[in-house]
């Protein structure tokens, strides 16, 4: 029997993958490799449009996820970063959201079955995790500022498109469900909102949630404002698996921060940070032993449950990250008193 999440981070540190935009630059792709022949005559351009490859180039997507899980990966992350109604309008393809999550799961299972018959491996310890990214609208922020009052979008709107992408990532077969690159907690409370209610209305057995916030700078705050702390209690109501940070930061950057998340989190615990901070032509020059070096330091100290990549970071980043850190155990989960201790004058 293939083993649950929760079986394998109470034995190990478990790996998650790295960029997936990074490893589609490699491939240089021009705007008629997007369009694909089913796209060919779109009335607009759609390069950049990395999410219409899981329809367009699946044996891309596919290759890539093989990538990371040969190099170590434990958890593979969907193509579907930008696959809602709202992000896919700057395109004119909002229809296609539900599908492009439907195909991008089906690659990642895909990526896993192939890896496990080439590999010989079980993929007990191999999970999908659907990628619900923050949206390029956000709830908590005004785009004009002479208007701080002034939103793009409502809540109701923001969580009808998480809806469609959770049960197209559903039907698609994802093992868990990753909010990731949260810079407003608003948006992320609209797709544990649509979650729930998914959930609710289909009565179907809730999909463990992962939850990822970005800290934006040194000041260890959110975008929208919010301290680590903070973001952690307004997000703890959804029982997540896991609360964590990725992105804007690298490694070294980030890591004050995971400290501090791992003592306040009851949950397991995730970073996944880029290769560096990006270099004046906004590439990431951190070398796969680098960053590996410094993840090797949290594991070591207990801060971590998942690690793994984002921006900048490759198949050869994870490769280093997994063999560095296998050797420590798992930050053990902290018992939480359930009642407030009565102290007598």
């Amino acid at each position: 029997m293939k083993k649950t999440i929760q079986d394998c981070l109470n034995e190990r540190i478990l790996i998650i993958d790295g960029a997936m935009g990074t490893m589609i630059q490699q491939y240089k792709l021009q705007e008629k490799d997007y369009r694909g022949e089913r796209f060919k005559d779109w009335h607009k351009d759609v390069r950049g449009n990395n999410d219409l490859l899981s329809l367009t180039q699946p044996q891309i997507i596919q290759a890539i996820h093989k990538a990371y899980l040969e190099a170590g990966a434990d958890i593979i992350e969907t193509n579907t970063f930008s696959s809602t109604s709202i992000a896919q309008a700057d395109y004119d393809m909002q229809s296609l959201a539900y599908e492009l999550n439907v195909a991008a799961a089906k690659c990642a299972r895909k990526a896993i079955d192939e890896f496990t018959k080439d590999s010989k491996q079980t993929n007990n310890c191999k999970f999908i995790a659907g990628a619900i990214g923050p949206l390029n609208k956000t709830l908590s922020l005004s785009p004009d500022v002479n208007n701080p009052g002034f939103r793009t979008v409502t809540f109701d709107e923001v969580a009808d498109a998480y809806y469609e992408q959770i049960r197209g990532l559903a039907d698609g077969g994802v093992d868990l469900l990753l909010i990731e690159t949260i810079f407003d907690t608003l948006n992320a409370k609209a797709a544990i909102y649509a979650i729930k209610k998914y959930f609710n209305d289909t009565k179907k057995e809730e999909l463990p949630i992962m939850i990822s916030g970005t800290i934006t700078d040194a000041s260890g705050r959110t975008l929208s404002g919010q301290t680590l702390e903070a973001f952690y209690i307004s997000v703890a109501h959804a029982n997540p698996l896991s609360v964590g940070l990725n992105c804007a930061l690298g490694a070294k950057e980030m890591r004050p921060h995971i400290e501090e998340l791992s003592q306040i989190a009851s949950c397991y615990t995730s970073a996944y940070p880029n290769a560096g901070l990006p270099n004046a032509f906004g590439e990431y020059d951190e070398q796969p032993e680098d960053t590996a070096h410094i993840l090797e330091e949290w594991a070591k100290e207990g801060f971590v449950n998942i690690v793994g990549g984002c921006c900048g970071t490759t198949p050869d980043h994870i490769k280093h990250i997994a063999e560095a850190v296998k050797k420590f155990e798992a930050r053990k989960l902290p018992v939480v008193e359930e009642e407030l201790e009565v102290v007598e004058e």
